[in-house]
């Protein structure tokens, strides 16, 4: 059995939003007819008539136009695009158009739809062509190719390739140009594109860098012989890291060999030693901490300061993590994280007098790390709920934007690769306020992980504040039913909430690379084993996209998990990793605090996982309207014991673990 795979409108607004009490189920009278109209148009059926201002009308025609499109004329396709100018609709179309125009080589016609920006990196190189074909390549286009050419570390698409036979042919690929993407494509560890770039070199070139592609994926002591330039070092350099990832003890093994050869930098040798360091603690294997501390310190970043830290704990040095976290960036040391295990740290080595302010540090935050330090100083959580919400014209005026009324149209009728241009398009105008507000209408619309994905990192722009945005943030849909299925389990309702919310962000319709469904993430064969165990009817796969079905039977094999590994973050581990990891974690260090063992644990997403289900517990204890667990108490299964109590301290920082 695999584990479930790895989130007052006005009267104005009723036209074409749910008011905030509907569920996401429940639909506009008008949606099933547009719903049946986008499957008409896409299958060539007659279309049944929308309303000339209905908001799908665009999507409609797209629809109808692309099922068309291998014989659509270059006129009909430029008057849909017109018609549509600076809608996501016209984006969409504009890139399939673009594709087939590509395909028919028409290269007038497409330089006459092309705008720049559109679509992917292949049509970007479609249209260089074009203006190759069309007798437009002139220095701006050598230049433009050129850099594309050198920017090229990873493969690029096949359509590519005649630009960049056109290039060579024209000259403007020599040894230096081939070279730069070489040393290019062996810093990203890309074989391939060193092979495919070595191609127009003179033969001795060729073959030299044909050996460093091969050494990328097979190093060994033959780089000895390579010439001693920057190049070669270069080469040999990432080859024996890439070796590190694979067996450590091996590039270990090479590195003096091949760095007394080639006279490596202080920066080629620490690259390797970096790597054979953090590849050997990643695993815990013997000699970590001898690798650890043959990694000078000047080669250190974030993510080997906190391996050198989590080796120890492994091993329950307590002394060699504390100075683990003693040499890490103010930055790093004093986020919450490490600030509650420097205090338990030094609790443990015997300065209880020194942990309390660290504590009261870490307890600011109201992450997974904060809990457990407001537990240890017997103080309330830290919660500050940021207010949102804004008056019935605010929500009027977003709600009556054209993109974000069609966004929660193609949502309602099972459209959301649609929605979510659309969606991206109408906050590409809103300031904060508004898209906070449209953020709250998605949520009425049954739009949940918009709160995720609306919030916080908006545009490569980071909003902290709005970390503090916890209704948002944390839906809370079904309630009835989670609180039904945990009382039938033995489960705290919070904490199931809390499953949902990492899993799916309380959207029934998710379905993972791994073909997980539905809001607690139950792939096919898991579901189809807890209801043959419950006696209960099993309709196939699909049954896991109704709410009812999957979290009965998520909670189900939740509380199986809890049963089987008796402690509630073993389970939660397990329901995230699988059995065969999580039995080699509790193999290795067996009896180890809770804190402890979820930090070292070895998948990175498991042991965020892990903090993030625990931390957002207590943020759905407060949606619930309860006192918190507390969360020393909840990791055992104590969920009777102590509730806590929320304050906001003046000086709050952030909020809950992002996830």
């Amino acid at each position: 059995m695999l584990p479930p795979t790895r989130f007052l409108l006005s009267a104005a607004l009723a036209a074409c939003l749910l008011p905030p009490a509907a569920a996401s189920a429940q639909a506009r009278p008008d949606d099933d007819l547009a719903r049946r109209a986008l499957t008409a148009a896409e299958i060539g059926q007659p279309v049944p008539p929308l309303r000339a201002d209905h908001p799908l009308q665009g999507w409609v025609g797209h629809a109808r136009l692309n099922r068309d499109i291998a014989t659509l004329a270059p006129g009909q396709a430029l008057e849909f695009l017109d018609r549509h100018r600076g809608q996501a609709v016209a984006r969409t179309f504009r890139a399939a158009w673009l594709a087939e125009l590509a395909k028919r080589r028409d290269w007038t016609s497409f330089r006459a739809a092309w705008e720049p920006g559109t679509g992917s990196a292949a049509l970007a190189c479609n249209e260089l062509e074009a203006r190759l074909r069309t007798g437009a390549a002139d220095a701006t286009w050598t230049a433009e190719v050129q850099q594309l050419w050198r920017g090229a570390a990873r493969s690029q698409p096949d359509a590519c390739d005649p630009v960049f036979d056109a290039l060579a042919g024209r000259g403007g690929l020599g040894e230096a140009e081939r070279w730069a993407r070489i040393e290019a494509a062996i810093t990203e560890g890309q074989p391939g594109v060193v092979r495919s770039a070595a191609r127009g070199l003179p033969d001795a070139q060729r073959r030299l860098a044909e050996a460093y592609a091969a050494y990328l994926g097979n190093a060994d002591a033959s780089a000895v012989s390579w010439p001693k330039d920057a190049r070669s070092r270069l080469a040999a350099s990432h080859g024996l890291a890439a070796l590190a990832g694979r067996n450590p003890d091996a590039a270990e093994s090479l590195l003096p060999q091949v760095a007394q050869a080639l006279q490596f930098t202080a920066a080629e040798r620490n690259r390797v030693l970096y790597q054979v360091a953090l590849w050997t603690v990643a695993s815990y294997h013997d000699g970590g901490a001898r690798r650890l501390a043959a990694v000078p310190e000047a080669a250190y970043d974030e993510r080997l300061h906190e391996w050198r830290v989590r080796e120890a704990m492994a091993r329950s040095d307590w002394r060699a993590a504390l100075a683990g976290i003693e040499r890490m960036g103010r930055t790093q040391r004093t986020q919450s994280r490490w600030a509650y295990f420097e205090a338990r740290l030094r609790e443990l080595t015997g300065d209880r007098a020194a942990a309390r302010p660290l504590y009261a540090a870490a307890a600011r935050d109201a992450d997974f790390h904060g809990f457990l330090a407001a537990d240890r100083i017997d103080q309330p959580y830290a919660l500050c709920p940021l207010e949102h919400g804004g008056s019935a014209a605010d929500k009027a005026a977003v709600a009556a934007d054209p993109a974000m009324q069609r966004a929660m149209t193609l949502f309602r009728v099972n459209r959301a690769g649609w929605a979510t241009r659309e969606w991206q398009d109408a906050l590409s105008r809103f300031n904060d306020r508004q898209r906070q507000i449209a953020v709250e209408i998605a949520q009425d619309n049954g739009w949940f992980d918009r709160g995720v994905f609306g919030l916080v990192n908006v545009g490569g722009e980071r909003k902290p504040e709005e970390l503090r945005l916890y209704t948002l943030r944390f839906p809370l849909h079904h309630q009835q039913l989670i609180r039904g299925e945990s009382a039938r389990n033995g489960l705290d309702a919070a904490w199931v909430a809390a499953e949902i919310r990492a899993e799916s962000t309380f959207n029934p319709r998710a379905r993972s690379p791994a073909n997980a469904r539905g809001l607690m993430q139950v792939l096919p064969e898991t579901g189809a084993a807890v209801a043959r165990r419950l006696g209960i009817p099993w309709s196939g796969a699909d049954a896991l996209f109704d709410p009812a079905t999957n979290v009965r039977i998520g909670t189900a094999y939740l509380r199986e998990m809890k049963e089987k590994y008796t402690l509630p973050y073993v389970a939660i581990a397990a329901y995230n990793a699988g059995p065969t990891p999580t039995a080699r974690w509790q193999a290795q260090r067996p009896g180890m605090d809770p804190g402890f063992w979820i930090e070292t644990i070895s998948y990175k997403e498991t042991r965020d996982y892990v903090a993030r289900v625990l931390a957002f517990s207590v943020i759905y204890d407060w949606r619930l309207g309860d006192r918190p667990v507390a969360v020393s108490d909840r990791m055992h299964g104590r969920v009777g014991a102590t509730r806590k109590a929320f304050a906001c301290p003046a000086a709050a920082a952030a909020a809950v673990a992002e996830g």
